[in-house]
Order: C-alpha cells, then sequence, then structure tokens
C-alpha cells in the first residue's frame, strides 16, 4: 500500500529544499512545510502538523535535532535526519530522539523512498507498542484498585475472596459500570469511613 504523507522539511540549503519540494510530491507525498531553519521548522510544525519530518541537523539559529527534540516533546512525529555530516556525535544525538532513518548527503529518490516507507513503519510499530504498554499498566492499576476493594469487601462483609468478587461482579452488571469503577467508590467509601 502506498503511503501518502503530509511532509515537513527543513535544510539551510536551496537546493535541497528545491529537491524535497519537487521529489516528494512526484512520490505521492504534500510537502506542507519547508524551514530554512529549526526555528521555522518548529513553528511550521505546529501550525501544520506533519506526519513526517526530514531535516537537515546543521542549520541556523538550531539545529535539527534540537528543533526536533522540542517539536516532538509533546507529540511524537517520525523523523528522517539528513545531513553531509555523519560523526558519531550526531549519531548519538539521533538515537535519543524520534529519528527513525539516517540519510547521508547527497541523497536521490532512491535513498528517499525506502527511508519513508521504513521510517513509518517503524513508527505504527513503536506506537503500537507504546500503546500496548499503556493499557498493560493501566489494565495493572485497575486490577489493583479490584483487589484492594475485594480485600474491603472480605473484612466488612466477613466473606470470602470468591464471593468478595462475585459481589463486585453482581454490582458492576446491576449499575452498569466497570469493575474498576465499583471498585473505585468502594475505596472513597471506606476512606469517608475511616477514622
Amino acid at each position: 500500500m502506498k503511503l501518502h504523507l503530509r511532509i515537513a522539511v527543513a535544510d539551510d540549503e536551496a537546493d535541497m529544499r528545491d529537491f524535497y519540494s519537487k521529489m516528494l510530491p512526484h512520490l505521492g507525498h504534500d510537502v506542507v512545510s519547508v524551514a530554512e531553519t529549526g526555528i521555522e521548522l518548529i513553528e511550521n510544525c505546529r501550525k501544520k502538523q506533519p506526519d513526517l519530518i526530514i531535516t537537515d541537523i546543521k542549520m541556523p539559529d538550531r539545529d535539527g535535532l534540537d528543533a526536533v527534540k522540542e517539536i516532538t516533546r509533546d507529540t511524537p512525529i517520525p523523523v528522517i535526519l539528513v545531513s553531509a555530516y555523519h560523526d558519531q556525535e550526531f549519531i548519538d544525538r539521533s538515537l535519543r530522539e524520534q529519528v527513525l532513518a539516517f540519510l547521508v548527503k547527497p541523497i536521490n529518490a532512491a535513498d528517499l523512498e525506502p527511508a519513508i516507507s521504513i521510517a513509518m513503519q517503524r513508527f505504527s510499530e513503536f506506537q503500537a507498542l507504546q500503546n500496548e504498554a499503556t493499557n498493560l499498566r493501566q489494565t495493572l492499576e485497575d486490577r489493583k484498585l479490584i483487589e484492594r476493594a475485594k480485600g474491603i469487601l472480605m473484612k466488612r462483609g466477613k466473606i470470602d475472596e470468591q464471593s468478595a468478587f462475585r459481589t463486585l461482579q453482581k454490582l458492576s452488571s446491576a449499575k452498569n459500570q466497570k469493575m474498576v469503577e465499583i471498585a473505585k467508590s468502594i475505596l472513597t467509601a471506606e476512606e469517608a469511613f475511616s477514622p
């Protein structure tokens, strides 16, 4: 399946900006922002909210990596870095940001197209893993609340664990609420009645 992306690009070299402006639409993408500096890239990304950023590292006023760090602080966006430099410092800094590909100039369409596909695929995988981890953390937190509520029901009602769990299930069904919501209500009530 061919991707159609909204892409922000940044480079201090006019010929590179021109290359992106012509080549990316040819590859089926929209160039929503063309920036010459890091600050311009930040401002444009806030306004345009692109699907992908392709940026040079060394630019006036703020380098591409610093710009990416600021842009992705609140909203993750996949990034492809392009640079004439490939020293270890840049590579190390790239690893700490949302950089999913690193291309060394000069680049052409044959470099760009697979880098975009790979970056978007990896980003999608990372997002799925992050969502899964978030869901697992929430499930664990919910489980802890339910266990605490069960403990309160067991103590107050002098019932066994299975009966306490069934009581939570019945309340959940009767009130048409999730069990964790019932558990939160029980914990709140317990706090209110505890000295």
